[in-house]
């Protein structure tokens, strides 16, 4: 279930430590033409703009995510921006008056077409993908479900679902599984439990022999 979220900076919200339905916006987060997902935690001054963020997901704080689809279960940290701006490299000056021109009493109309470029190239995260603290994701990069982005680490190209990747540009390391093992997770499609059925299975997904016993043979 989404929620369609349009949040000011100087909102505020309690702390709590039980999650919801609801989603739970700490204090300080901006979320513009956004949709939210349940059970999801989003970090105190965070900026999310027309994006979508899937059940159970959270960040850690300071997130900046723009132009993005994120899935389900994925765990964000401190720091990481998701699809930043880019400047205008082709034009005499790279300065964002040129773009943002509003701001700068410059015209009446911001360069509407300079945006839609950002918002033709979103990034896509899977599901339960695991981004590092302070990990950039350019323009564009699509993460397999059950990636691991390292922190620190600048993503340039896509990201095959469950591989582990860091560095500047970020570099495949190794993968979390074998092949076969990956495979049998992606086509059990755990994810997409409902709430009971994660209440009632959820230890499962602690035990990788269990689990793939019971929903991935």
């Amino acid at each position: 279930m989404f929620h369609d979220i349009d949040i000011p900076r100087d909102s505020r919200r309690e702390d709590s430590t039980l999650l919801s339905e609801e989603p739970f916006i700490h204090e300080g987060a901006r979320i513009v033409k956004s949709r939210i997902g349940s059970w999801t935690e989003i970090g105190r001054n965070t900026t999310i703009v027309e994006s979508t963020i899937g059940d159970y997901t959270y960040d850690d704080g300071d997130v900046s995510i723009s132009y993005s689809e994120i899935g389900q279960y994925c765990s964000i940290a401190n720091r990481v921006r998701i699809n930043p701006g880019n400047h205008p490299r082709d034009r005499v000056t790279q300065h964002h008056m040129t773009y943002r021109r509003v701001k700068f009493g410059l015209d009446t109309r911001d360069d509407e077409e300079f945006f839609a470029w950002r918002r033709a190239h979103p990034c896509t995260i899977g599901h339960d993908v695991w981004i590092g603290h302070a990990a950039v994701i350019l323009p564009g990069v699509r993460i397999g479900t059950g990636a691991v982005v390292g922190a620190a680490a600048v993503v340039t190209k896509d990201v095959e679902p469950y591989q582990v990747v860091a560095g500047v540009p970020a570099r495949p390391l190794r993968s979390r599984f074998s092949d076969t093992v990956i495979d049998r997770i992606l086509r059990s499609r755990w994810w997409e439990w409902t709430r009971p059925q994660l209440e009632e299975h959820w230890r499962d997904l602690c035990s990788l022999p269990t689990f793939m016993e019971k929903y991935a043979p």
